[in-house]
């Protein structure tokens, strides 16, 4: 089925659907992974974006209920080369077509992905759609144009949890949090994690720390969190511009004078935007499975995972002092305060998918924790 893709600086793409009729629109990225299209396609991050993977088979090994990062496909629309529609893996449960096709995602393959990525490169991310049912490329690309740009836009509304959750072993468990009970049982210290757009395997590591993993939704207010006497609050990934959630990072500004507090990605440039830094946005963001950070103590080269389109300048701030830079563009990948027990990464140390070389960062938060606790 034919179908257009049309950016908003007037560039175009013929293609076709390998899910059906349809349309879809967004910031059009790239994702330089040759793996784990699934957890991206769930991974709450890429809500309102159009994906395309940079490399050109994708679906050979289908998807599973195992793999993903949250309930549902997160993205608005996924670009390949070409998608594989008869999998081959011990693991795999559906071909990536019906799996799309039951999450409501277009899914475009056939148009030439290089010249795309190499276009959204010199040009930077735009804002596109990809439709089957308007065939002229000029009215897909005027439609383009009338998108909401990301810069400015807070999505986390979109993605947070309805209702308050444990995380347990066998995932959320839902919970009301009623005047006069405790949420909390069993040992470990006591965790709120703020649900910008959680990745469930953050939410894993946290658990296998030995800590006790309450999610609230974003709106909690930093006085509902003191009822719940946690040990300390880690606020998650998500999607958007941060600059445009003051009322959150008010609350967090409240947050990091009571606890210890601990960041991963929108997490991290919001704790360093409610601390006096400033945020900007990326050309074309960092999205992938294969970029090089600096621990700046020790001189360090780890291989991230990313996905981000913001970042945060901290240079300002002298409470903070940075961690981690990125070698492909020397912008910022984490800090920690100077003082207080806070200490965040712009990267996604959690992996999923990707390499492990940052998977101390969860136990350096409980230590964290256990020393501001304990002593």
């Amino acid at each position: 089925m034919r179908a257009i893709l049309g950016l908003e600086d007037g560039t175009w793409f013929e293609g076709r659907s390998f899910t059906g009729p349809g349309e879809a629109d967004g910031e059009v990225i790239f994702n330089t992974g040759m793996s784990g299209y699934q957890e991206i396609l769930t991974d709450p991050s890429y809500c309102r974006q159009l994906v395309c993977m940079t490399y050109p088979h994708i679906g050979n090994y289908g998807v599973n209920p195992e793999d993903v990062e949250s309930g549902r496909v997160q993205a608005a629309g996924f670009i390949v080369k070409e998608c594989c529609r008869q999998p081959s893996n011990f693991r795999s449960v559906s071909p990536l077509p019906e799996y799309l096709q039951e999450n409501g995602i277009l899914g475009l393959e056939g148009i030439d992905t290089r010249a795309l990525t190499r276009h959204i490169r010199l040009q930077g991310a735009m804002r596109g759609v990809i439709s089957t049912e308007e065939q002229d490329p000029a009215r897909v690309v005027a439609r383009a144009r009338e998108i909401p740009s990301m810069q400015g836009l807070n999505l986390v509304d979109q993605v947070t949890c309805e209702v308050p959750y444990l995380w347990t072993e066998n995932g959320p468990e839902p919970v009301r949090l009623e005047q006069g009970t405790s949420p909390w049982s069993g040992p470990g210290y006591k965790v709120v994690v703020y649900d910008f757009g959680a990745k469930w395997y953050i939410l894993k590591l946290l658990k296998q720390q030995g800590l006790q993993v309450l999610v609230l939704p974003a709106g909690y207010r930093a006085k509902e969190v003191e009822k719940l006497g946690p040990d300390a609050v880690f606020l998650t990934n998500g999607p958007g511009d941060p600059a445009a959630m003051p009322d959150i990072i008010h609350q967090i500004s409240l947050l990091i004078e009571d606890y210890p507090v601990g960041g991963i990605c929108l997490g991290h440039q919001l704790l360093g935007l409610a601390m006096g830094g400033n945020s900007f946005k990326l050309k074309f963001g960092h999205h992938g499975l294969n970029h090089p950070v600096k621990h700046l103590d020790s001189g360090r080269i780890e291989i991230s995972s990313q996905n981000h389109g913001f970042c945060v300048d901290v240079s300002n701030v002298d409470t903070l002092k940075q961690t981690y830079v990125n070698l492909n563009d020397n912008t910022l990948e984490g800090f920690v305060h100077k003082d207080k027990p806070i200490m965040a990464v712009q990267f996604h140390p959690e992996a999923g998918p990707g390499p492990h070389d940052s998977r101390r960062f969860f136990n350096s938060f409980y230590g964290m924790i256990q020393k501001s606790r304990d002593g």
